[in-house]
């Protein structure tokens, strides 16, 4: 894997073999991974593995032709091919207006700032081991715990860069640390499963393996002997493990592609009160050791913090360049570059600011509904909003959290969601969409 600078200085040199070959315009990418991980299992070594990875992709432009192509192979020969051939795709590709580079004008010249994306402490294999025998310990431990599907910790790192024909050069590198358990409760038919996940920058951000392990089992236990929720209108609180999937709708919805398209069901609602006017949902790119934060976006633009939704409305839409063009408006900073292709729409580090009630005053009014701490399916209808999904959790009783619940469906329309969405005090900053635990009221249960 190269070094930031390499990387970037490798993009340019391709950018350059395009320009030769006959190309008006160029982007290249640079994308490159390692890690490590270490698995046991019932006290015992599973697993261990490495894998690293290194990709360069180039985009070209003749006119209003594009072509975009990716290799492994880094040599001077295979890019100088990879030049040529992006170059005669490009030349037989149909015309699109609202293709281009981003506008030079736009360009983020830096310097960037530093977001503190690297820890340079590597630990070794049998640190990594430690650690996961260390998680599983203390999830086995809990009574209850019958079983371990195991656990790992892992170590990678991560450098980007992106070069432009028209100035743009810039690159960063990134690391991350993870540990994880995942056991089993009960016995034969009874049998219940959960997990536990942690992932940093920088390994003394993440809670200690003994910490995860027990949320692990103590989790599994607690799901054990579930019944079933009854069917019809509910209110339905979601842990913040799934929270999150909420934002992650309504950032779908909020694409400048998807507006563009007309394939969103925020067509129409800009400036509609969407939420309470108490709800605030904030990006942002530049949070230190942030798991999406970058000192720029796919296109070379600058990026910083946005309110998404302020005073319960949303600020507007999340574009790249193609699409803000093709909306007659400017380009947010929000593209995503993976190895090939155009760019996307991809947020930084998002969360929903956290409300004035803990967990225990949200539910306390409830008398019959449900807690969420598992949602399966993917039933989202991005075009109208209909949302339903299969759910697991606990069953809300007179303002109590009381047993498990299991195969059921909470199913409703993300815009009526969206208004009926309160927000509780437990905000906590360790996932890449954070949300504290969320009451939506006015769902729908489909049970027995």
């Amino acid at each position: 894997m190269l070094t930031p600078l390499q990387a970037q200085e490798r993009a340019q040199a391709l950018i350059e073999r395009a320009r030769k070959a006959g190309a008006d315009a160029a982007d290249a990418v640079y994308i490159a991974d390692a890690s490590e991980s270490v698995s046991v299992r019932l006290g015992r070594l599973e697993d261990v593995e490495r894998s690293e990875s290194e990709h360069i992709g180039l985009r070209v432009f003749v006119g209003r032709r594009s072509a975009s192509i990716g290799s492994s192979d880094l040599s001077d020969d295979a890019l100088a091919e990879l030049a040529a051939r992006a170059l005669a795709m490009a030349q037989g590709a149909p015309e699109d207006p609202y293709a281009g580079l981003a506008p030079e004008e736009l360009l983020f010249k830096g310097p960037f700032p530093d977001l503190d994306l690297v820890d340079s402490g590597e630990p070794s294999p049998q640190e990594l081991r430690s650690l996961a025998e260390e998680a599983e310990d203390a999830a086995r431990a809990i009574a209850g715990v019958t079983n371990s599907e195991g656990a790992g910790a892992s170590s990678g790192g991560a450098v980007m860069a992106l070069a432009t024909s028209h100035g743009f050069a810039g690159a960063y590198a990134a690391t991350s640390r993870s540990i994880s358990a995942s056991v089993v409760a009960g016995e034969g038919g009874a049998m219940q499963r959960d997990y536990a996940h942690r992932m940093a920058r920088h390994r003394e951000d993440l809670i200690s393996p003994a910490e995860i392990g027990r949320q692990a089992g103590e989790r599994a236990v607690a799901r054990l002997n579930p019944g079933r929720m009854k069917s019809g209108p509910a209110p339905v609180v979601l842990d913040p493990r799934v929270g999150g999937s909420l934002i992650g709708h309504l950032l779908g919805a909020m694409s400048g592609a998807s507006i563009a398209r007309r394939s969103s069901f925020l067509i129409g609602r800009l400036e509609e009160q969407l939420f309470d006017s108490a709800v605030r949902i904030v990006d942002d790119p530049l949070r230190l050791r942030g798991f999406r934060s970058r000192p720029f976006d796919g296109e070379g633009l600058r990026t910083a913090p946005r309110d998404l939704v302020r005073d319960g409305r949303i600020t507007g839409w999340l574009m790249e360049c193609a699409s803000a063009r093709q909306l007659g408006l400017a380009p947010t900073g929000h593209a995503g570059r993976g190895g090939g292709g155009a760019p996307g729409v991809s947020p930084g580090n998002l969360h929903l600011e956290a409300g004035s009630q803990s967990v225990a005053e949200l539910i306390a009014d409830i008398e019959d509904g449900v807690y969420v701490t598992e949602l399966i399916g993917h039933g989202v209808n991005g075009v109208t909003g209909d949302y339903s999904r299969g759910a697991s959790g606990y069953r809300i009783v007179k303002g109590q959290i009381a047993g498990p619940v299991a195969e059921f469906t909470v199913a409703g329309n993300l815009v009526d969601m969206f208004r009926a969405m309160t927000p509780a005090s437990d905000l906590e900053w360790y996932r890449t969409i954070n949300v504290p635990t969320i009451r939506v009221d006015g769902m729908t249960i489909a049970g027995d």
